[in-house]
């Protein structure tokens, strides 16, 4: 009696037409184009999922303090600050204790600087994974941005007891810091898009990075107030985009007043026109990563 079982080499036949084969090319720059790379990122969410909760417990994993580190750099940063221009020299008045002042400042920032630099190396740190498994390269940047918001939520708690501590009066202009946030967010993926994917080619990006954000950081009101900034140089400083980003983060949350949306609007503006043209830039390079790296 004749075997109803395919033979081997019609069976393997047969898995190769159901097989879907996936050929890893640069995207045009129609919108529809850009459309499709994001519908195939959402996807894959389950993985930025999974990725992203991997890189916190990574992060801790055999850490005495665990998540106590999120709170530790603000608040060593904090202290040394305020040691610096509190103490020995003094910053213009800006009428509240210094300490929750920079603080405040220190949290989008200390948030911006640790996504970007861990984005940054995250294809290069990751190279095994990039040729060997297909999946949208821009998941891995992506991981450690959102990674990076835990941090931002322990140390916010940190924030709220500084707050408490100096009676700090909270209003409903608080709210304002989540679209603030999630214009940092913006800002730092599309940002970090770029870098890791020229990362990539250059390794002097990642190199760089150190100086790069220090240099950054004192060209942002983190450690003095925006009024410091002489009135003939603002119309220049203040398009730097995290210039409106912290300046408002903290205007909202201890002024208790609305923010600048003139300066808010530059943040917004650059995020928004950076975020797309960032991504087109990364998924054009993807097309060559698993080769370069």
């Amino acid at each position: 009696m004749a075997s109803s079982a395919l033979p081997t080499d019609r069976l393997d036949l047969a898995h190769e037409k159901r097989r879907k084969v996936k050929v890893i090319g640069a995207p045009t720059f129609a919108p529809l184009g850009l459309f499709r790379q994001l519908s195939n990122l959402w996807s894959y969410r389950d993985l930025l999922y999974t990725l992203s909760v991997h890189r916190v417990r990574v992060r801790y994993k055999q850490s005495l303090l665990g998540a106590t580190w999120a709170v530790l750099q603000p608040l060593i940063l904090m202290a040394i600050y305020w040691l610096l221009f509190s103490v020995i020299t003094k910053v213009p008045d800006v009428n509240m204790p210094y300490a929750v002042f920079t603080f405040a400042a220190l949290l989008p920032w200390t948030y911006f600087s640790n996504a970007l630099t861990a984005a940054t190396g995250g294809l290069v740190t990751n190279s095994q994974l990039v040729t060997k498994v297909y999946f949208p390269r821009e998941i891995l940047p992506l991981t450690y941005v959102f990674a990076s918001i835990f941090d931002l939520v322990v140390s916010s708690f940190v924030l709220a007891a500084l707050m408490i501590f100096y009676r700090v009066p909270v209003t409903f202009n608080l709210l304002y810091a989540f679209p603030i946030i999630l214009i940092l967010t913006s800002f730092v993926t599309a940002v970090a898009l770029v870098f890791s994917a020229t990362q990539v080619r250059f390794r002097d990006v990642g190199v760089a990075m150190p100086l790069m954000l220090q240099v950054w950081m004192f060209a942002t009101p983190v450690v003095y107030p925006l009024s410091a900034v002489p009135a003939r140089f603002q119309p220049f400083y203040i398009l730097n985009p995290m210039v409106g980003i912290v300046e408002n983060f903290r205007r909202v949350i201890l002024l208790g007043t609305g923010p600048d949306f003139y300066t808010l609007g530059i943040s917004v503006l650059f995020a928004g026109l950076l975020l797309p043209a960032a991504y087109l830039y990364f998924k054009h390079a993807e097309a060559t990563v698993a080769d370069i790296i």
